[in-house]
C-alpha cells in the first residue's frame, strides 16, 4: 500500500524547468531514497510534498489524500527535516519543542519526553540551543518531525555537516523509526554511501527528470563487471565480443553474458588469464553511471 505517490509533477521558477513531469510511489513501511544531484530537483519535489511549493501541473498524495487540494489531512501525520532546522538560540531545546508543536497540535509533555529520549537529549533538552553541537541540533529537528507523532517522515539532507560519529548516530536513528516503530521514511542526501546502508529502492533525479526509480541492486544487473588479470592486456580488448573495458584491468559484461565464455576467448587467443575477480559496484558508481558521470 503506498504512503506517498508524486503524479506528473511539472514546476518551473521564472521560465526555467525544475521538474519534467516527476512520478514514483514509495510503499508504507520502506526507507525511500530521493538521490540527484544539486540543481536536480529534489528540494522542489520536497516542497510540493508539504505544501510549500505549488505545482504548474500534477499532484502529490500522503496516505492518498491530495496534498494540494486537501493539505492539513494530507499533513497530519506527516513530519520532517526540510533544509537546515531552524530553532531560537537563546531558548532551550524543550521550549523550542513546545513553541513549535503549538502551531500545529497540542502534543503531551509525555509524547515530548519520549521523543527526546529517543533521539538522546535527554541529559541536554533543558539547555539552551545555542549551546548544542551540529549534531544536537540535527537530533532536536527529528525530535520536532516526531511530534505529534507521525506516519510518514520526509528528511532532506539530515546528516548534513554532521562528523562521522553524529552521521552514525543519524542513520542509527532512522532505522529504529523504520524498524521499531514502522515509519515510511523518505530521505534525501548527497551521502550516497549512506543512502546505499539504508535504503532498498532509490529514485534517481537529473535535470528535473527521473532517470531511474526502482532497487538499486538492480541497477548492477545491467552489467556484471569482474576484474580481470591477464597479459598481454592489449589484446584483452578485441576478444570481448559485447563485453567493454571500463578502466584498465576491468571488464562489463551486458546482461545475460557469461564469464566463462569471456575467459575461454581470451584463452583461445593465447591472452595468459591468471585470476578473474567479480567487482561489486557501489552506489555511487552506479549513480555517476546513470546520470552520465554528472558531479553530485
Amino acid at each position: 500500500m503506498e504512503a506517498i505517490r508524486l503524479a506528473n509533477l511539472k514546476k518551473s521558477f521564472a521560465g526555467k524547468p525544475a521538474l519534467h513531469g516527476l512520478s514514483f510511489t514509495v510503499e508504507r513501511g520502506e526507507i525511500f531514497g530521493l538521490l540527484g544531484h544539486n540543481g536536480a530537483g529534489k528540494s522542489t519535489a520536497l516542497g510540493i510534498l508539504l505544501g510549500m511549493v505549488f505545482p504548474d501541473e500534477g499532484e502529490a498524495f500522503v496516505g492518498g489524500i491530495s496534498v494540494q487540494r486537501e493539505r492539513p489531512r494530507a499533513l497530519a501525520k506527516v513530519g520532517a527535516i526540510f533544509e537546515a532546522p531552524r530553532f531560537y538560540e537563546y531558548l532551550s531545546g524543550w521550549r523550542n519543542l513546545e513553541i513549535f508543536t503549538s502551531y500545529s497540535a497540542l502534543v503531551p509533555r509525555k509524547e515530548m519526553r519520549d521523543a527526546v529520549e529517543f533521539v538522546g537529549l535527554t541529559a541536554r533538552i533543558h539547555d539552551k540551543v545555542g549551546t548544542y553541537s551540529q549534531g544536537m541540533r540535527q537530533r532536536l529537528g527529528l525530535a520536532q518531525a516526531l511530534l505529534p507523532e507521525p506516519e510518514v517522515v520526509l528528511l532532506d539532507e539530515p546528516t548534513n555537516g554532521l562528523d562521522p560519529e553524529g552521521i552514525a548516530e543519524m542513520r542509527a536513528l532512522i532505522q529504529r523509526l523504520n524498524r521499531e516503530r514502522g515509519f515510511t521514511v523518505l530521505f534525501c542526501s548527497h551521502l550516497l554511501s549512506e543512502v546505499e546502508q539504508l535504503c532498498d529502492r532509490v529514485a534517481i533525479l537529473n535535470k528535473g527528470s527521473l532517470i531511474y526509480c526502482g532497487h538499486w541492486q538492480d541497477l548492477a544487473s545491467k552489467g556484471a563487471r569482474f576484474r580481470i588479470e591477464a597479459e598481454p592486456w592489449g589484446i584483452v580488448g578485441a576478444q570481448l565480443n559485447g563485453a567493454s573495458v571500463v578502466e584498465p584491468g576491468v571488464i562489463e559484461l551486458p546482461a545475460g553474458a557469461d564469464i566463462a565464455d569471456v575467459v575461454a576467448r581470451l584463452v583461445q587467443a593465447g591472452v595468459k588469464v591468471r585470476a578473474v575477480t567479480p567487482e561489486k559496484q557501489t552506489l555511487e558508481q552506479l549513480y555517476l553511471r546513470e546520470v552520465g558521470g554528472s558531479k553530485i
